[in-house]
């Protein structure tokens, strides 16, 4: 098995807020990620593919085809937007890190595969907020 791996990036902004809760609530959860006036992130998306290569080609995915499928599925949609406002596919969800990975995940899933060799699968996908604060949604591993 082979895992190639794209790297993108992008800026957004988002509220850490749970609609359902107490403005207190929010804080003492989210603490200033929860502020009214948003806050924004300079995030970085991994995007990695693992099959064997295609013996015609020797792609597991061409690398050029997954960076335009990353640029039209999830940067266009995201770059200098509003992650809680402005995102078709983030509505409802409360734009943690976590959930971010996992809804970036499942929306490029199909595109990925599609464009990938026979067998090849999305393996996973890691987004980093912060140098140090990343997720990453691997729904094929089991700890």
């Amino acid at each position: 098995m082979i895992f190639v791996t794209r790297k993108s990036h992008f800026n957004a902004a988002h509220r850490l807020y749970n609609p359902e809760k107490s403005d207190e609530w929010n804080y003492r959860v989210y603490g200033k990620c929860s502020h009214p006036n948003w806050h924004g992130h300079n995030y970085t998306l991994e995007v990695v593919v693992a099959g064997e290569p295609n013996p015609e080609t020797g792609y597991v995915i061409d690398l050029g085809k997954l960076k335009q499928i990353i640029e039209k599925v999830i940067i266009q949609r995201c770059d200098h937007k509003n992650l809680n406002l402005d995102v078709s596919f983030l509505q409802g969800v409360i734009p943690t890190t976590e959930n971010l990975v996992e809804a970036f995940f499942n929306e490029l899933k199909e595109p990925v595969e599609d464009a990938a060799s026979d067998g090849a699968l999305l393996y996973a996908v890691k987004l980093y907020e912060t140098e140090r604060n990343f997720a990453e949604y691997c729904p094929y591993s089991r700890i």
